[in-house]
């Protein structure tokens, strides 16, 4: 395959549109999703966490503004201007919100999915156009006229997004895999000990829908406690008697800018939930430093809490796991990170513990009392909990734990794929790499 390769300007190939201003008084809790700046993910992915919808009687005057598949998003103003979503089937139906165009190909002119390719390899050099206001923001007019290579053939152009695609679609199911088996694991958490739903059942004289010798680990009536009703003989204790670890990282004087390679260091912005990692925003410190450094070396299944930061009276503390060589397989931590292990615990219970809307909230409140926003040691420490009986976790980590790992397999496997197609993308979008060259390479590559 090898038709001829051309300059075109973007409106050659795409229409660029954008998004409706809708009225946050015209939202409800039901109807047609209406996709915002904030539903999309760094990786381009669209997320449905704090999703607004529109009555379905108000859609049909906004029909225009209808998402369809292989749609591109380009942020164009604000603080996340020059950030890229692609849309799928299962995003679907979505209404675009303002702040945002739409980059959809032209029928039978060009490949959608090709021009997602295309528009996200040429976009980074475009950047300097932002105007220098307070509140930066692009012309429509630029991008329209944005240069950018392609094939004239919309089969090759088909060819390319399709070796593009493959990788993006197993970086894709990886990320609803991981989302699936966490739900689970967060099912069971509440399910055994917020709703304390094997209790319950023997309490009232019903079958727990365990194992026989799982369900005998539970007791069959509760008691009182400062935390409300819990299972019997179930103490509440502070969280610092069950740690074995809670340590911060540090820096080295003069701060981490220049240092362009060595041993990654993860910060504040890094602690995003289990399996996530923002590989753009990685930091790093001297081979030196990091041996220097008394604490903060990460170890596998660590529970990461983001610890000080933002703005005054908003504390919004977040947590993650590390490990099986995600987000690497030998890095550090910053002084705005707690390092968290416990043996009596376990680190999935731990896990899932300190990441649970009550833990979280009573954080928030401690942290945002402060002139800097933040917790201290202390603050950590003092957190009120139950205490399973050892038998109880260790069922539940039997069970658990392997999901955990297999969230953080996954993302590793999607780092590889997403480092062969950035590899790919910007030869094959140039047409530098032959179609048949780079399905060796992926295929080498084990993508």
């Amino acid at each position: 395959m090898g038709s001829e390769w051309r300059e075109f300007v973007l409106s050659e190939l795409a229409d660029l549109s954008g998004g409706f201003a809708f009225k946050s008084k015209d939202y409800s809790d039901t109807g047609r999703f209406v996709l915002r700046t904030l539903n999309i993910r760094d990786d381009g992915s669209i997320s449905r966490e704090d999703a607004v919808y529109l009555p379905f009687e108000l859609c049909n005057q906004y029909e225009r503004f209808e998402l369809q598949p292989h749609d591109t998003l380009f942020v164009m103003v604000g603080a996340t201007l020059g950030k890229i979503g692609y849309v799928r089937e299962n995003d679907l139906p979505a209404l675009l919100n303002q702040n945002m165009w739409l980059i959809r190909a032209k029928p039978g002119i060009s490949d959608r999915r090709f021009i997602h390719y295309a528009f996200r390899q040429v976009v980074k050099k475009s950047l300097g156009w932002a105007s220098g206001s307070a509140r930066d923001f692009v012309r429509r007019d630029d991008y329209r006229n944005l240069k950018l290579v392609a094939p004239s053939d919309i089969k090759e152009q088909q060819a390319i997004s399709g070796i593009l695609g493959t990788l993006d679609d197993k970086i894709e199911l990886n990320r609803r895999m991981n989302q699936t088996l966490e739900e689970m694991a967060r099912a069971l958490f509440k399910s055994w000990f917020v709703d304390f739903d094997p209790v319950r059942a023997k309490a009232e004289g019903r079958e727990t829908g365990l194992p026989e010798e799982i369900a005998a680990l539970f007791p069959d009536e509760f008691e009182d406690s400062e935390l409300g009703e819990v299972p019997l003989n179930w103490p509440t204790e502070e969280l610092g008697a069950q740690l074995d670890v809670l340590e911060t990282g540090r820096r080295p004087k003069g701060g981490v800018g220049s240092i362009a390679e060595g041993v990654p260091s993860v910060g504040a912005e890094s602690i995003l939930g289990i399996g996530l990692f923002d590989y753009a925003k990685t930091k790093y410190v001297t081979e030196d430093f990091f041996v220097s450094m008394r604490s903060g070396h990460a170890e596998s299944m660590d529970v990461m809490l983001y610890k000080d930061g933002g703005k005054p009276g908003d504390f919004r503390p977040r947590v993650s796991m590390f490990g099986r060589k995600f987000p690497f397989e030998r890095f550090a931590i910053n002084e705005h990170v707690f390092r968290i292990r416990s043996k009596i615990l376990g680190q999935t219970f731990l896990y899932l513990q300190l990441s649970h809307e009550r833990i979280l909230n009573d954080l928030r409140n401690r942290g945002g009392k402060a002139a800097i926003p933040g917790i201290n040691q202390t603050e950590v420490k003092t957190l009120r909990l139950f205490i399973p009986p050892r038998e109880v976790l260790s069922a539940f980590s039997e069970i658990v734990t392997p999901m955990m790992e297999s969230i953080l397999e996954r993302a590793v496997q999607s780092r590889t794929l997403a480092s062969i197609r950035d590899t790919l993308l910007p030869k094959l979008i140039s047409g530098e790499l032959r179609i048949e060259d780079a399905e060796k390479f992926a295929e080498a590559s084990g993508a």
